[in-house]
């Protein structure tokens, strides 16, 4: 990986020591992605649309939070609610349509709230694997949008007992990260095992400087113990997420535009100035998130035989608790509280190669279910079980790489029914006077996915591909049964029991041409979904707004038809002789449509802008004998305005275009042996201090601040990160 390939012709018969001598490649083009796919394939022969980000660049990368580190991906965008918070939006569809897997098993959570963030431990990635689009049959509903897949480091060699600890601390927020990794294989017996804690304060930006209980705090484990022998390998896994997340909601003194909080005042609550002490804190306020994350599986890998025949089968529990809490008068109250308890399995059979075709067959399902625990109620009680099978395939003629392949899913959920009494605590449904909160209901989703694509090597250098897939997502619960305020969305919202299922058809194409000294590629895609899923604002007779008894807009779940397309082109040149210089660009674009509405709910919401970028990177192989693998790195990222915007019941406004540049330099450390010490790397992001809002922030429809005549909370301001990772060898 990252030579150039050597094609020698060897004499067997010499008895002569054979030394072949590698020249190191002047781009990145040999990198191989396994998520989605029946066997491993490169990366420019796949038809489906993948990117691959890889460790070293996301070392490079400061984030606050994974999601945040891959978000500079073309095609890859970041829903966030401050520093903490952020979920992945792919070619401009994110929450239930994307699929996220922990090392390749599906990662469940609450993936239908806005402020739901991801509950993966970012020092424990190696790399990512990205899918655009429904082309991976393998994981079933939800994967409409595309599949982003989390990768563990790999087992260590034979013999050898290792471990890596990381520091880290930014700027902007003081925010600490501390993670030690200890892994060792003796005898084919191999584990894993490693420890992460993380704090944040308060981020600040130019227009509101210190933001108000944005910090977070975290605590991680995770890790494996198993054996890999000839037969393959098994392994028990284990992850535990556990974070804090204090929630901004933006409320401002109208004189001073000094940050608000609700404290107790007797029976009462009464809003007083937060002073520059808690700012400058470590300490939450209400409202906040808990979120704990449990997940403990069996990972098996078989093989079966000499002919390359191989059977793999994961099976997990998870339990997600998400916790929230928002009574001033009593901090410890848990406003919201769900209990989501999961099993699943997948098993493949990947059947050996014959004729040139490599098949893979399986299932995959779960058992889920989620209780309500605190004292508000936004969705019902609910059981989802759920089966599929798929059969993939993939074939190579010569220059030519097909694959696709075919799924069938069936779905049940059953919500239970629900009633409150004058107090709006749950009760019997023959109360007197009891309130239905939830009637209950059972639904039954079933459908298929489906894809074909080709690749098509035109020379060693200019490949041609295309796929079409068609994928499918069941509404979430929220969609199915809500009926409550939604404080992520400020709005009363309403769901519809008989929602359809949505389907899409998504056809890609690309080019890519990949030389010594000159790398170009262009995506295109059209995405057309069916009974697309999006809320609707009731109206009363009179035709005016309907609102809540607490004075907030009344939504409902409803049903269309929509319109994606849009595409990424990237151009990287590494000039000769100047192989170590590297000007890489990409450009993303996504337009987004609902057909046959109203001019303003004509654009779909949380639609990415258009987004430039463009780095100059140095990369050197050796300064001197203690600096190895140095390097260098400015970047622009330009995103253009987005005037194309749900404005229907004030749900979206436009907003202006911005240009942020970041830069980063970093190198390993040696001793006189040649041994890696340390590396640092030393990233500075937004280093103009660019005060911005991304289209896709929820702060940007906070409170209005008389202050400044600006409305919301403003992007992460300068922020400077170091990271420092130390190799330890023990064996």
């Amino acid at each position: 990986m990252g030579y150039n390939t050597v094609t020698q012709l060897v004499d067997t018969g010499s008895d002569q020591p054979l030394e072949v001598r590698l020249e190191a490649a002047a781009t990145e083009i040999g990198q191989v992605v396994v998520t989605g796919v029946s066997q491993a394939t490169e990366l420019r022969r796949s038809p489906v649309p993948t990117t691959v980000v890889d460790h070293t660049r996301l070392n490079q990368t400061a984030a606050s939070n994974l999601i945040d580190a891959i978000a500079h991906t073309p095609g890859v965008t970041q829903i966030t609610t401050g520093a903490a918070i952020s979920k992945p939006v792919v070619r401009g569809l994110g929450f239930n349509r994307v699929i996220t897997l922990n090392n390749g098993a599906k990662q469940e959570g609450q993936q239908w709230g806005d402020e739901h963030g991801i509950e993966i431990d970012e020092f424990s990635v190696d790399r990512a694997e990205i899918i655009k689009g429904p082309g991976s049959l393998l994981y079933g509903s939800d994967a409409m949008a595309g599949v982003i897949n989390f990768v563990a480091p790999d087992p260590v060699d034979e013999g050898r007992i290792t471990g890596v600890a990381t520091a880290s601390y930014q700027t902007n927020n003081s925010q600490q990260g501390y993670s030690f990794q200890n892994a060792g294989n003796l005898n084919g017996f191999n584990w894993l095992a490693r420890g992460t804690r993380k704090v944040a304060g308060a981020y600040q930006n130019r227009y509101d400087g210190r933001v108000y209980n944005s910090g977070f705090n975290e605590w991680d484990a995770n890790g494996y113990v198993g054996v890999n022998k000839s037969w393959g390998y098994s392994h028990l896994t284990f992850s535990s997420f556990n974070q804090r997340v204090g929630l901004t909601e933006g409320a401002r003194d109208s004189a001073t535009g000094i940050f608000l909080k609700d404290i107790a005042d007797g029976p009462n609550t009464r809003a007083v100035l937060v002073n520059d002490q808690e700012l400058r804190s470590y300490a939450l306020d209400v409202p906040q998130q808990q979120i704990n994350h449990l997940r403990v599986g069996l990972d098996n890998n078989l093989i079966l035989g000499d002919n390359g025949a191989r059977l793999t089968l994961q099976g997990s529990y998870q339990q997600n608790l998400r916790r929230e809490y928002g009574n001033a008068l009593d901090p410890a109250e848990t406003s919201l509280y769900f209990q989501l308890r999961t099993l699943d399995y997948s098993l493949r059979y990947f059947l050996p190669e014959r004729n040139g075709w490599h098949l893979t067959l399986g299932g995959s399902g779960l058992h889920q279910q989620n209780r309500n625990l605190g004292v508000e109620f936004l969705i019902p009680a609910y059981r989802i079980n759920e089966g599929g099978a798929f059969a993939v395939a993939k074939k190579t003629i010569g220059a030519l790489d097909l694959s696709g392949g075919l799924r069938y899913d069936l779905r049940r959920i059953t919500a239970d029914a629900l009633y409150l009494d004058a107090d709006e605590r749950p009760t019997a449904s023959t109360t007197p006077d009891a309130e239905t909160k939830f009637a209950g209901f059972a639904s039954t989703f079933r459908n298929y996915s489906g894809s074909v694509g080709a690749a098509y090597s035109l020379n060693e250098t200019l490949t041609v591909k295309g796929n079409l897939a068609r994928g499918f997502r069941a509404p979430n619960i929220a969609e199915l049964g809500s009926n409550g305020i939604h404080e992520g969305t400020i709005r009363y919202e309403i769901g519809q029991s008989n929602l359809k299922a949505e389907t899409s058809l998504q056809a890609d194409a690309g080019v890519s041409y990949v030389s010594d000294h000159v790398r170009f590629s262009v995506d295109a895609f059209t995405n057309t979904i069916d009974n697309y899923i999006f809320t609707r604002r009731l109206l009363t007779p009179a035709g005016t707004d309907s609102l809540s008894a607490e004075g907030d807009g009344v939504f409902r779940f409803e049903q269309g038809r929509a319109r994606l397309l849009g595409g990424e082109v990237s151009l990287d040149f590494h000039p000769h002789p100047l192989d170590w210089l590297h000007f890489e660009n990409s450009f993303s674009m996504v337009r987004a449509q609902q057909l046959n509405r109203p001019e303003a709910e004509r654009y779909l919401p949380f639609i990415p802008a258009d987004r430039l970028q463009s780095e100059l990177r140095a990369n050197f192989r050796r300064q001197g004998k203690r600096l190895t693998n140095p390097y260098a790195r400015v970047q622009l990222e330009h995103n253009f305005a987005q005037n194309r915007f749900f404005s229907a019941f004030d749900t979206e406004t436009a907003t202006p275009g911005y240009t942020l540049i970041h830069a980063g330099l970093g190198t390993d450390l040696a001793n006189a042996a040649g041994k890696t010490l340390c590396s640092l790397f030393i990233t500075a992001n937004n280093l103009f201090d660019v005060g911005y809002q991304s289209h896709l922030s929820r702060l940007k429809y906070a409170d209005f601040n008389n202050a400044n005549g600006r409305r919301g909370v403003f992007n992460q301001g300068r922020n400077v990160s170091v990271r420092l990772v130390v190799p330890l060898s023990f064996k």
